[in-house]
């Protein structure tokens, strides 16, 4: 009899597993009730599983898409000005110098980019699906900061911009020098591209209870606090920076390597101060 009820209670299991409306009886007998518990467990779990096969599915999915929608238009403009480059020298001595020299330019101009957002991408993957490992460690946090200004002087230089470095030898944190220092160039980088010329931009660390913080300042135009929320987005760019060069990649790259090290970052919006200003929370 009990053997019977038992066979007939999994049967009813299995039919409502199938049917996705399993829930635990309050049967007396604790081997069937472990079982029933066990079988929740499972059907659970497995649930649970199809639903993170569905989000990474949908994450390459969007992936892949970002990937075509990113790579179009510089492999279309090089397709282009290789076509008009092509056509120019054909000429022979009619041929313009200035025009294939022009030409030349943005070739090597849109391969570049191109060449960057490939290499931005591989490391977004890699970070995302954990095949890329950020090992932090304690170190100081001026010399990151100094290793990361470094990158960035020339391209202040051709702007006139000076980048003002306050020290603070004492303080340390726990980063991966490597790719930390990859971060803050993106932000110092974003702080020279969206400047004016001849501005400014102010570097310091500020120490606080759990995290040492990396202050970047500069007086472009700045987060306004709409977008504030928007800005760590994978290629979101600024309404405000639309017609400068960029694929809106690097804050997000630079977010995901903070976070693998327990740190995290701020924007802090234009509505509160004049310019721009990003703060990187590394912790002690």
């Amino acid at each position: 009899m009990f053997e019977n009820k038992t066979i007939a209670r999994i049967e009813e299991m299995l039919d409502a597993a199938i049917e996705g409306t399993f829930v635990e009886s309050d049967y007396e007998e604790t081997r069937l009730s472990r079982l029933e518990s066990r079988w929740k467990e499972f059907l659970g779990s497995s649930v649970l599983s199809n639903q993170n096969l569905e989000a990474e599915r949908h994450r390459l999915e969007q992936f892949i898409s970002d990937i075509s929608h990113q790579t179009k238009t510089p492999m279309t403009n090089i397709r282009m000005y290789t076509e008009l480059l092509k056509e120019e020298a054909a000429r022979g001595e009619n041929a313009s110098i200035e025009k294939i020299s022009s030409f030349a330019a943005m070739i090597d101009k849109q391969n570049a980019r191109l060449e960057f957002l490939i290499d931005a991408l591989t490391k977004l993957s890699r970070l995302e699906n954990g095949t890329l490992t950020v090992k932090a460690q304690e170190g100081p946090v001026d010399k990151l900061i100094e290793t990361s200004v470094s990158a960035v002087e020339s391209k202040a230089k051709l702007k006139n911009i000076s980048i003002s470095h306050k020290k603070n030898e004492a303080l340390k944190a726990s980063f991966d020098l490597k790719w930390t220092n990859e971060a803050l160039i993106n932000i110092l980088d974003n702080a020279v591209k969206y400047s004016p010329e001849n501005g400014r931009i102010e570097v310091f660390a500020e120490q606080f209870e759990m995290y040492q913080a990396i202050h970047v300042i500069d007086n472009g135009p700045g987060i306004s606090e709409e977008e504030t929320a928007k800005i760590f987005g994978r290629f979101y760019r600024g309404s405000e920076v639309q017609q400068e060069e960029g694929v809106g990649i690097g804050l997000y790259l630079t977010r995901e390597i903070i976070a693998k090290e327990d740190g995290y970052i701020k924007v802090v919006p234009n509505n509160k101060r004049e310019g721009g200003e990003l703060i990187v929370y590394l912790r002690r």
